[in-house]
């Protein structure tokens, strides 16, 4: 395939273009930095500094859409929500307007989304069926997915990528919490009980490429079969990582830090994969621990 990638420096994009190349498709990434891509990506990737060079999506086989400012590096000020949405919406319109103008339009149309999309669920299990609660996390990811529908036709077909924490190597939030880990100062996040909805970066690859290979639409929880708490997670990345991790952090402490996106630590979604299990994906990581042993 002639694959057009967006978000290609990012985590998971670093990770999905080696295995896209090793299967014989042909790569190529938008980004706004290209001397920053070269150094960051295989040589044989081709660069667009800007889709508004390019009219139409013709040559293209699919489009994977992966764009978007970091949500948890901020604090959520109205004019840092404005970026996070306009960077995931404008990006994706754009996307969409050329998968209409193309004579031979894109077979594929793979869209970013989260299993923020649902809010803060509680202990409640949701699937893709499942109704959110309307916050500022759905919003966002409720008109993100709306805008890439916009492309599903009879020549093109669109799948939304609810995705949750992705845990790999180098980036995400794991390069953030291992320095604090790696110290003995890890611990659960307010009361521990929120659930994360998790996801190896080997599985994460494996179910896009799954999805461009399979005839399929629509939303997928990208997440592993076996979300977990937040103070099982902190006790079970201490055990990788072999250090304490008790130093439980106050949920009062956190929203004076982070403001309203103290929302993203001290919730969470009890999300599964019913959709991509249904379907026949086969996981690799479903157990948390194996997960945090091979990426720590």
């Amino acid at each position: 395939m002639q694959i057009l990638l967006t978000g290609g420096t990012g985590l998971i994009g670093r990770h999905l273009i080696p295995p896209l190349i090793e299967i014989g498709h042909t790569i190529t990434v938008v980004t706004r930095s290209p001397e920053r891509a070269r150094q960051l990506l295989d040589p044989r990737v081709t660069l667009w500094q800007s889709l508004d060079e390019h009219p139409t999506l013709d040559g293209f086989d699919a489009v994977i859409n992966l764009a978007g400012e970091p949500i948890a590096d901020k604090r959520w000020t109205n004019a840092q929500k404005q970026r996070l949405c306009q960077s995931r919406w404008r990006i994706t319109q754009r996307l969409v307007e050329m998968i209409h103008d193309s004579n031979q339009p894109p077979a594929i149309f793979l869209s970013g989304s989260a299993v923020g999309f649902y809010g803060d669920t509680g202990d409640e299990v949701v699937t893709e069926e499942d109704t959110p609660h309307n916050e500022f996390t759905h919003e966002l990811c409720a008109k993100w997915e709306e805008i890439a529908l916009q492309a599903q036709s009879s020549h093109t077909r669109v799948c939304l990528l609810r995705t949750g924490v992705v845990l790999a190597p180098n980036g995400g939030m794991l390069s953030k919490l291992l320095p604090l880990f790696r110290l003995g100062l890890g611990g659960p996040l307010g009361n521990g009980r929120q659930y994360l909805a998790w996801i190896h970066i080997g599985d994460m690859v494996n179910a896009i490429i799954w999805l461009l290979d399979n005839p399929l639409q629509g939303p997928f929880n990208m997440v592993a079969p076996y979300p977990v708490r937040n103070a099982r997670f902190t006790q079970l990345l201490g055990e990788a990582v072999k250090r304490p991790a008790i130093l439980r952090v106050p949920a009062r402490v956190i929203s004076l830090m982070m403001g309203e996106s103290a929302a993203l630590v001290l919730g969470g979604q009890n999300a599964l994969p019913r959709r991509l299990e249904q379907a026949g994906f086969g996981f690799r990581w479903f157990q948390l621990e194996d997960a945090l042993q091979d990426v720590t």
